[in-house]
């Protein structure tokens, strides 16, 4: 039985909410650079951008692991499991 992926998609509203907070320091970047504030001042702030970034996609990660993969393990369908851990993989390479 083969499991698509919309059977497999979980919450992301806690994510929704972080994305909506670094929309906001996106546009505080935009504010500063039309301001023209010191760059190094708006360099720390780009670089809290990326560490947000970073965190967001971890967290997708572990939710697609702790729920998505999860639950194809639990359909004991092999291929299922198989292509779960290739997107794992894909992922951890940054090719996915």
């Amino acid at each position: 039985m083969a499991v698509l992926k919309s059977q497999l998609a979980h919450d992301h509203s806690a994510e929704l909410k972080r994305l909506s907070r670094i929309k906001g320091q996106v546009e505080g970047v935009e504010r500063m650079i039309v301001e023209k504030r010191y760059c190094p001042e708006i360099v720390n702030q780009i670089k809290a951008i990326r560490a947000a970034l970073r965190s967001l996609e971890a967290n997708v990660i572990e939710g697609h692991m702790r729920h998505c993969v999860n639950q194809a393990i639990k359909s004991r369908d092999p291929q299922i499991v198989q292509e779960k851990l290739e997107e794992i993989v894909m992922l951890m390479k940054g090719q996915g």
